[in-house]
């Protein structure tokens, strides 16, 4: 079954990636109508996320953010298939990192980084960051339970030369790395939720107090690498630029969660400014209710 569907679907990402972009983003106003005022797809997740973080804002502001967000979603969603065919000049031109001396001097510390991201504006073409780094990228990722839609990410990492770890093998493969001499910039997307089994850190996120997913802490820690955030913004449709901002140039150094809580006021800060921009369909914030586990730390 998982084969049949990939077949059917495949052709037809195909098609709608090697479309020109005028046409790419006229696609994605078509869809924006279907999603919001038809199928109207977690439209009630998404006010319920925007009202209980934005409780100073009337409901027209929500509203006003909720559409903006919905046709960035749409966006995001036809560049996501664009990236089965884009090429290099492309990507380059339209996802650009703004500080690239600064992320050099970094690499050249010959000491590997791990990248801190948020689902924030694009993190679909963060792959292009390969195309300018000195140093080997490589994607910190939750594998697709379709395993050919997975094999489709591989793939389209391979075109620039991008690797990819599921996250479950990412300590390991991160070591090994380690002691072949291997200097890489890992990035990964660290604002989940995670299960409430595993939650053992809890902290205020867009003045919510909910589990904090500990990944990345961990790896920056246990590994001491060299923590940074991916800054992304969205400067016109189809344009991004990254600005890589330090966190901590030798994290096991640093205070316990404090590279955790540096990301998570990085992001904030980017989601208060530009809210449209965030990915409101998540339930970021289920667990706000629940019973915090006698064993957890609560900042």
């Amino acid at each position: 079954m998982q084969l049949l569907v990939y077949r059917i679907a495949y052709p037809i990402l195909w098609c709608i990636s090697k479309l020109p972009f005028f046409l790419l983003y006229f696609l994605s106003d078509l869809l924006y109508y279907i999603v919001y005022y038809v199928i109207r797809y977690r439209r009630t997740t998404v006010t319920d996320n925007l009202t209980l973080v934005f409780p100073e804002k009337s409901k027209n502001e929500i509203k006003e953010i909720r559409k903006k967000f919905y046709r960035h979603l749409c966006d995001m969603f036809l560049e996501m298939i664009k990236s089965l065919s884009i090429t290099r000049k492309e990507i380059l031109e339209r996802y650009k990192v703004v500080n690239l001396d600064e992320f050099h001097k970094m690499e050249k510390r010959g000491k590997s980084t791990i990248g801190f991201m948020g689902h924030y504006a694009s993190y679909e073409w963060s792959n292009a960051i390969d195309l300018v780094s000195l140093n080997p990228c490589v994607g910190i990722y939750k594998q697709v339970k379709n395993k050919y839609f997975d094999q489709l990410a591989h793939r389209i990492r391979a075109r620039f030369d991008s690797r990819l770890i599921a996250s479950h093998k990412v300590l390991k493969q991160i070591i090994r790395d380690k002691q072949q001499g291997e200097v890489c910039t890992y990035g990964m997307i660290s604002d989940q939720s995670p299960k409430i089994g595993n939650a053992k850190f809890w902290t205020n996120f867009m003045g919510i107090k909910v589990p904090i997913f500990l990944g990345g802490e961990v790896l920056a820690t246990k590994l001491n690498l060299t923590s940074i955030y991916m800054h992304v913004e969205k400067v016109k449709r189809g344009h991004y630029e990254v600005r890589v901002i330090p966190i901590a140039e030798n994290s096991g150094e640093m205070d316990q969660f404090y590279v955790v809580k540096e990301y998570l006021r990085l992001l904030e800060h980017q989601i208060r400014t530009k809210p449209e921009f965030y990915l409101w369909t998540h339930k970021r914030w289920k667990h706000r209710n629940a019973t915090i586990p006698t064993d957890a730390v609560v900042h």
